[in-house]
């Protein structure tokens, strides 16, 4: 592996530029000490640090599996569960069509954020930021955006679920949308720490989830042991299901190396991707699969439809747990709150993913955009509360492409343009709109790349005439397309302005 620039000049200039004392920046420092409460809370050791790179010096984290777990309770959770049953409730597929898709898909398409989880030790940056070095300052605000409302869709998601799930125990006395505020409201406070109190927290937060999938399995396994017969799968409908997978998946490729900044830049890039990998793969294939298995068993078992009205996930769950009595409402409880450890880390990389969209505000605090993400949030879950599996199979649909996309010509840049060598990024530059790309190869690419995605896919509200005849093929294209459009417009781009 290639090594990092040991330049006093550029190591002192970075320096200078990412930190002062702690973990802020020099704007961040005096926007603190602005006020009394800020003050405070620099002094309980809240984080603060935004997009700045974190200097080789500060890079001094050696407890590498923390990524493992972040990873492992990120997925690990009721809504990997949901997006299981998909494959039966939507998609009418059997019990062996829909696993065979979620593993073989689900081990393709998180290699991609696996690795990128590599690079956060070596540069010190974060995804988004990092990706300036391919669609440029300015540039990589379109996927920004884009990113913005994929990290917000999946927490409304969660949302949603975390309070059907709540609601699902009270009688009728609970509502929706006051479950919807609880839950958002804890994943807030998590995420408002910052990245100490955030790691710590997904250390642990997969335990209680693992003995309510167990309870659950002693207690209604009994029902799963003889799937009905399914009707043979299409071709069209496989590819379908598969994009909605891959969509699950393969955006985490946005926020990859958020989590791995402050590891030791000698760490063994294998040791991670291995960490990370297996972090993405055992929590959602586990959970996937369970929940394709509960679904195909739905109509056998009478009390599990009725929970399931409507397509209630949460319902579900409380039904399959209904027997334990009053520890199953406790272990139901548990469940809805498992998507706190997928919103919290979400809310952390969406105020990552603001500063990018808006340089501006990069002198502004971290946690104040966790504080903008909940004020967001709570309204547009409630309303979309009750279109629960419109939502979500729409939403899995569509963030496919543009994540794939984007990984791609982020994958190319490092691996042909820069030839995997960590020591062509110039981190002087990171916020350098003359020296870094100009961006439009990498815009350039992702235009060219719809004119192949667009008649490839297929949604409830569109079906382009390539995906008429294979089914939903578009975020194969438009990684594959994306890759191939930017190699020759990244050379012209570089006659005009040299790599940094």
């Amino acid at each position: 592996m290639a090594q990092i620039k040991q330049d006093p000049f550029d190591q002192s200039d970075v320096e200078k530029d990412a930190v002062s004392v702690g973990e802020s920046s020099y704007a961040q420092k005096d926007w603190h000490n602005s006020y009394k409460w800020s003050r405070k809370l620099l002094q309980w050791g809240l984080e603060t640090r935004g997009i700045t790179p974190v200097s080789i010096r500060e890079r001094v984290d050696t407890q590498y599996s923390k990524i493992f777990f972040l990873w492992l309770s990120f997925n690990f959770n009721i809504l990997s569960f949901s997006a299981g049953t998909l494959g039966p409730a939507i998609f009418g597929l059997g019990l062996r069509d829909s696993c065979l898709v979620i593993l073989f898909f689900n081990l393709l398409c998180s290699a991609l954020p696996a690795y990128l989880t590599t690079w956060g030790p070596k540069l010190g940056l974060r995804q988004m930021c990092q990706a300036r070095y391919s669609f440029g300052y300015y540039g990589v605000i379109v996927p920004s955006i884009f990113n913005l409302c994929s990290m917000t869709g999946f927490c409304i998601l969660n949302c949603i679920l975390g309070g059907q799930t709540l609601s699902s125990i009270s009688d009728g006395h609970l509502s929706w949308s006051v479950g919807i505020v609880v839950i958002t409201f804890i994943s807030l406070f998590i995420s408002f720490c910052g990245y100490r109190v955030l790691t710590w927290y997904e250390r642990l937060a997969w335990i209680p989830v693992l003995v309510v999938y167990l309870v659950a399995l002693g207690v209604g396994g009994k029902h799963l042991g003889n799937p009905p017969p399914a009707e043979p799968a299409t071709a069209a409908t496989i590819l379908s299901f598969a994009s909605t997978i891959a969509g699950f998946v393969i955006t985490y490729s946005s926020l990859s190396s958020d989590f791995t900044i402050y590891f030791n830049p000698s760490v063994s890039s294998w040791k991670i991707f291995t960490y990370s990998y297996l972090g993405f793969n055992v929590p959602i294939i586990l959970c996937q699969c369970l929940g394709a298995a509960v679904a195909v068993s739905v109509p056998l078992v009478p009390a599990w439809e009725d929970g399931y009205a409507d397509g209630n996930v949460g319902g579900l769950i409380e039904a399959m747990l209904r027997p334990t009595g009053n520890f199953g409402k406790f272990l139901t409880v548990l469940i809805a709150l498992s998507v706190t450890a997928n919103i919290a880390p979400t809310f952390y990389s969406f105020s990552l993913s603001f500063q990018v969209f808006i340089p501006p505000l990069a002198v502004i605090p971290r946690y104040m955009f966790s504080l903008l993400a909940t004020a967001i949030l709570i309204p547009v879950s409630i309303v979309g509360a009750h279109k629960f599996y419109d939502t979500l199979t729409n939403f899995l649909g569509l963030i496919g492409y543009w994540a794939s996309a984007f990984g791609a010509i982020v994958l190319v840049e490092h691996l042909l343009i820069r030839r995997g060598n960590f020591a062509s990024y110039d981190i002087r530059y990171w916020k350098d709109p003359r020296r870094l790309p100009i961006g439009a190869a990498a815009l350039g690419a992702c235009a060219l790349a719809c004119a192949l995605i667009i008649p490839s896919i297929d949604q409830v509200w569109f079906v382009g005439p390539i995906a008429a005849r294979t089914g939903d093929i578009g975020f194969e294209l438009a990684f594959f397309s994306a890759g191939v459009f930017y190699i020759p417009l990244r050379y012209v781009e570089l006659r005009f302005r040299p790599m940094v």
